[in-house]
């Protein structure tokens, strides 16, 4: 073991969880091929909460597809636990904004474990409790037989992260999954992630072009540029204390341009 001059030990390198590398996406439209991302790079370690942040149209969904094997790269590659992610995976479990990402015509606790099932990743007396599990993480335990139409639309989010984290994947893949809620449930929904992180510790790649929502819920952020999104920044360390004046300076970040300061952050 390698060790200091003072004899104590060299801290062990901590490897990636996900390697995003020089990635460049593009899509067909109707009339248009678009590139979306330009060579971006990030890692994501275990227990990240990692945040793509920038204005509409700058790729961060695009990105969140190609982490979860639906948009293969023209360039760069992406690699979960080393392996290159060629198609969608259990191992990586994706929350929408949509509140009709639920089945209908199964209760709360039936579509917790429907992906479980589906993917016979485990039993059906397994995935029964795995779903009570995190039904009860999301308090949802009296809802556990109630049907989607009767749930309002924070609990319908709930149930859908109950539903992604009882498959126990390597990521969670977020997208703007609190941008349709009123801001009083929004808030309140990025507190409960909070803690059910505290309690679980999973990693989560989380879209955002929310500044205030970025700096609540991650731990790091990316900021990326306008369309087509390239790297502007990473941003790895976030206190309570600096928040207002990270705020501002990621401001000064995305508009800059705009304001005629460009490549001046405050």
């Amino acid at each position: 073991m390698a060790v200091t001059a003072d004899h104590s030990p060299l801290p062990v390198p901590v490897e990636p969880l996900l390697e995003v590398e020089v990635v460049t996406l593009q899509y067909k439209t109707k009339h248009h091929l678009v590139t979306a991302t330009y060579r971006v790079g990030f890692r994501v370690y275990r227990g990240d909460r990692f945040i793509l942040l920038g204005p509409s149209g700058c790729g961060k969904s695009s990105l969140l597809k190609g982490v979860g094997g639906f948009l293969k790269p023209v360039e760069g590659s992406i690699r979960l636990n080393g392996r290159t992610i060629e198609r969608p995976g259990p191992d990586r479990m994706m929350v929408f904004q949509e509140f009709d990402q639920l089945l209908p015509w199964k209760t709360v606790k039936q579509n917790v474990m429907f992906p479980m099932l589906a993917s016979r990743r485990c039993s059906a007396r397994e995935a029964s409790e795995r779903a009570m599990s995190y039904i009860a993480k999301v308090g949802l335990d009296r809802f556990r037989d109630v049907y989607p139409h009767m749930l309002s639309g924070g609990m319908k989010q709930r149930v859908a992260i109950a539903r992604a984290m009882a498959m126990e994947p390597e990521i969670l893949l977020m997208d703007e999954p609190f941008a349709a809620l009123d801001a009083l449930t929004r808030r309140k929904m990025q507190d409960e992630l909070l803690q059910l992180w505290d309690d679980v510790r999973f990693t989560v790649l989380f879209v955002t072009h929310s500044i205030e929502e970025a700096i609540i819920v991650g731990n790091r952020i990316l900021v990326l540029s306008p369309h087509p999104g390239q790297v502007k920044a990473e941003i790895n360390s976030i206190t309570g204390a600096a928040a207002e004046a990270l705020e501002r300076r990621i401001h000064g970040m995305l508009f800059a341009e705009e304001t005629g300061n460009a490549g001046k952050p405050s």
